[in-house]
């Protein structure tokens, strides 16, 4: 399976703009810029495409992990923190929220660093990524 995305950037680093597509439409010339990269400007940026990439390949993972383990789940919800300093991404932080019927804490908390390892984007990433889980 392959997947493919397009950038598109016009100017200079500080002054220009870039549009995003992605193969599936779902962002369709999405706007970036260096203003919604590091400062507070409208349209997405890298980091946060990277986030929800990360939050949504783990919660994936996660979730077949624990329906291979035989629970029934409700929810998991997904926060990443992506942090970039000095341009280098330096960690990814997953926030997780999860309702698994029956379920115990130690073995939760055991399919969740299953996940958090194993997931594609986790295996891509050259950050140092973390979890903190909750069962609700």
């Amino acid at each position: 399976m392959k997947r493919n995305a397009t950038a598109v950037w016009n100017g200079s680093l500080k002054e220009g703009a870039g549009k995003l597509t992605t193969q599936s439409t779902t962002l369709s010339d999405t706007q970036y810029s260096f203003k919604s990269r590091f400062e507070e400007g409208v349209g997405t940026n890298p980091e946060e495409l990277i986030a929800a990439a990360h939050s949504g390949c783990f919660t994936m993972q996660l979730s077949a992990y624990i329906t291979e383990a035989g629970f029934e789940i409700e929810s998991i919800e997904t926060k990443c923190d992506i942090d970039l300093v000095d341009g280098t991404i330096l960690t990814s932080q997953l926030t997780v929220t999860a309702k698994v019927n029956g379920i115990e804490e130690d073995a939760f908390q055991q399919l969740v660093t299953k996940a958090e390892k194993n997931c594609p984007i986790s295996k891509v990433l050259n950050a140092a990524i973390s979890s903190t889980a909750t069962l609700a």
